[in-house]
């Protein structure tokens, strides 16, 4: 494979070929519905950015939003097949333009599945204790957190196999109560609730497209053992697209379900679908989704504890980090050292922090690596790397990098000033542990 930067000398077999490929398109592509629906669909219908701006004709941002995201997909799915190096986003920017821009993609990477890994897992915790009120206080939290990453991270270490696996049961779990909700719910909407008033207007629909674009996030971080996925050149691109029209179809049906069954109560209420579940199936309806909440972000959590922590392990892989976490377990194969580091970060940063200050740091960091594939899928193109098998192309596809970063850099202009300076503190922290990096092998 071709590429611009100048491996790091390592005695032995390099770490990726001690992996095993073990990934198909089926695993990969639960694995990315897994990550992408989480906790945030069971509040998304009734946001204000959604509902409350767009009432029944929000169904449209959901479809722009789509289209805005398969750009992107594009983008990752043609980069994915073209570098099957663990590390994902990370990997495929640095191979295109070499070993600093990788990094700083790389931290990007980590940045959002880390930030959005602890935020998910403060939901999952507020739910459970919905059910069990004894562990609401701090110390039970945390131990309930603890033990629930734990029994995860012991799941992946044992094998990507069982992680996968794993990630293909949690997500046919919880699908089960939002696709019952999406069958039964048909028959309780009531056809007032989505006649539209008139045609939105254009900044009302970018508004909320703005906002949906975030509900498709998570194959930047699903994406990152692709130095574990079979024939990457025909799964990654085959997986990515069969998990994005799995979300987009059920994404717009649970709106619907919520707009037909709610009406003007939607807007606003903090449990969109359970009070849609409520009008659909009365009491049933309202436990069966309550538990949902908990199996869904139970889900998100099992996925990224397979996908997070190979950004570690490709960090560690090209001499950034401790060698010891580029260790893959002797009997196991997997990078057992990586993932428990990561379950501890991961560990404390829920337990520190809220919802609210996880996920501004995760969005912003997202559309940044979402830039960098889309710059990255053009250099890999126009400089032919590839990978073993046909790289994945598309007609048309040699447009969907340009595309891409229009759209990612409109997005981005919404960002406000407190965020951006967030993020600037992370980036120059990240490009100092590289200066000291660099100076180290020098000297």
């Amino acid at each position: 494979m071709t590429t611009n930067s100048t491996p790091v000398a390592d005695a032995g077999p390099p770490p990726d070929a001690r992996l095993v490929r073990a990934i198909g398109t089926i695993g990969l592509a639960a694995s990315i519905v897994n990550v992408t629906i989480g906790g945030g669909i069971f509040r998304l219908p009734s946001s204000p950015d959604v509902a409350g701006r767009l009432g029944a004709a929000a169904p449209l941002a959901y479809l722009i939003c789509a289209v805005a995201m398969g750009l992107i997909v594009v983008c990752i799915a043609e980069a994915g097949s073209r570098v099957s190096l663990t590390g994902g986003p990370y990997a495929y920017v640095e191979v295109a333009f070499g070993r600093f821009a990788g990094f700083l993609v790389g931290v990007l990477l980590w940045l959002t599945g880390t930030m959005a890994f602890a935020a998910v897992a403060t939901i999952f915790v507020d739910n459970v204790v919905r059910f069990v009120p004894a562990i609401s206080g701090a110390g039970g939290r945390f131990l309930l957190l603890a033990a629930v990453l734990a029994v995860l991270a012991v799941v992946n270490i044992l094998g990507v196999r069982q992680g996968t696996r794993l990630n293909a049961l949690s997500t046919a779990v919880k699908l089960v109560p939002l696709l019952l909700l999406i069958g039964v719910g048909i028959f309780a909407i009531e056809p007032a609730n989505l006649r539209w008033p008139g045609m939105p207007a254009a900044g009302e629909l970018s508004r909320a497209s703005i906002f949906l674009i975030f509900a498709f996030a998570g194959i930047e971080s699903a994406l990152v053992p692709s130095g574990e996925v079979r024939d990457p050149a025909r799964t990654v691109p085959r997986a990515v697209f069969l998990a994005m029209g799995v979300v987009t179809v059920i994404y717009i049906l649970l709106h619907l379900v919520a707009q037909g069954t709610l009406g003007p109560a939607l807007v606003g209420t903090p449990t969109p679908l359970v009070d849609a579940a409520g009008k659909a199936m009365g009491g049933f309806g309202i436990g069966l989704l309550s538990i949902g909440v908990v199996l869904s972000t139970f889900g998100y959590l099992s996925g990224m504890t397979l996908a997070v922590p190979r950004a570690l392990f490709a960090f560690a892989r090209d001499g950034f980090l401790p060698r010891q976490l580029k260790a893959v377990h002797a009997r196991y194969q997997t990078p057992h050292i990586a993932i428990i580091t990561q379950v501890v970060i991961v560990v404390l940063l829920a337990a520190t922090n809220g919802f609210e200050f996880l996920a501004i740091i995760a969005n912003v960091a997202a559309l940044l690596v979402y830039l960098g594939c889309a710059l990255a899928a053009w250099q890999l193109r126009r400089t032919g790397v590839r990978a073993s098998g046909t790289p994945f192309a598309v007609p048309g596809g040699a447009v969907a990098p340009v595309l891409a970063t229009i759209v990612i850099i409109a997005l981005l202009s919404s960002i406000t000033l407190p965020e951006w300076s967030l993020l600037g503190m992370v980036l120059a922290t990240a490009i100092l542990i590289y200066v000291i990096n660099v100076r180290a092998r020098e000297a």
